[in-house]
């Protein structure tokens, strides 16, 4: 269902070096620039992909209040290891790895240098039954 997420920063340098080391040794890499200077992150067009830039109105960038970008992981080491390269990066604890919901949520939590929130986490929600 979602396509891609954009994050605002306020110095792409910086920010491209956090994403690249948090990215760093996984299948997601940069994919494209945006026309303003904005990088895509992914596996391959197509996919999933998590944008980071500068706000195309020229304000200041800012993270929103409730606002946090899950990232999909398949185990639980790579959550830890996530979170650890984060950390590593300069990024704020917002919660160390843990599981939240036993067997069905497995997450970590931390704020990038924009005090973005990002969580990393290995869900098992497709065991849950859909009720409309």
């Amino acid at each position: 269902m979602i396509a891609y997420t954009m994050l605002g920063t306020k110095d792409k340098d910086q920010a491209f070096a956090f994403y690249d080391a948090l990215f760093a040794g996984t299948a997601v890499k940069r994919l494209f620039k945006t026309p303003a200077g904005g990088q895509f992150y992914g596996e391959a067009p197509g996919e999933p992909m998590l944008c980071i830039t500068s706000p195309y109105d020229g304000g200041e960038a800012c993270f929103g209040n409730g606002t946090m970008v899950a990232l999909h992981c398949d185990t639980t080491e790579e959550v830890d290891a996530y979170h650890a390269r984060a950390l590593a990066q300069g990024a704020a604890n917002e919660g160390d790895p843990d599981w939240r919901a036993p067997d069905m949520f497995y997450g970590a939590y931390f704020r990038d240098p924009d005090h973005n929130k990002i969580c990393v986490c290995k869900t098992n929600f497709a065991s849950i039954p859909v009720k409309n």
